[in-house]
């Protein structure tokens, strides 16, 4: 092989190394609601929990929370994929007995309570495919405001396992044992 041929050979390998490391490193920018999950027990140093949930946590960006989650309707209780909840043991939620298991969460706000709705349908992307024959529940529970705001949408569980959801100055509060 000719001196030349060789480094035209060696020179094309290493510029198609460099393109193809090029495309291999492009990743996709931040999500604008990012993705979060609460548990209970919240401690991380416990790993056998009772409950957790995945959700993503839209802001309001001087938006009010009215058009982001209008009361009467069907919420996605987040942004993007619908919120997800695992029950790991069965649980009552507010005086509604629920199996153990994966469920979707949806709510529909309102001024002095939400309803919070458990679907059976997995995998979904926000409210558009709800189906109200896949529910497996629908609680009732009083909604609070607070003198604080929160600009991302929250969720938390605190010591006795009471999920709390939060956005503006909107707080739910969610009895879980």
């Amino acid at each position: 092989m000719k001196k030349s041929t060789f480094i035209t050979t060696i020179a094309f390998a290493f510029i198609m190394l460099l393109s193809f490391n090029a495309n291999a490193q492009k990743f996709p920018e931040l999500d604008k609601s990012p993705m979060d999950c609460a548990s209970f027990p919240s401690d991380y140093k416990v790993s056998d929990k009772t409950v957790k949930i995945v959700y993503s946590r839209p802001q309001l960006k001087g938006r009010d929370l009215s058009e982001l989650a209008p009361n009467g309707k069907q919420w996605r209780t987040g942004a993007n994929e619908a919120a997800e909840i695992t029950f790991y043991k069965d649980m009552n939620v507010a005086g509604t007995d629920i199996k153990a298991g994966t469920y979707t969460l949806s709510t529909i706000p309102g001024e002095t309570e939400w309803t919070l709705i458990f679907s059976s349908d997995l995998n979904v992307w926000g409210s558009y495919f709800y189906n109200e024959a896949n529910d497996v529940a629908r609680i009732n529970v009083p909604a609070t405001t607070s003198d604080d705001s929160l600009e991302a949408f929250s969720i938390a569980f605190d010591k006795k396992g009471t999920m709390h959801l939060g956005w503006g100055n909107v707080r739910v509060a969610v009895p879980m044992q």
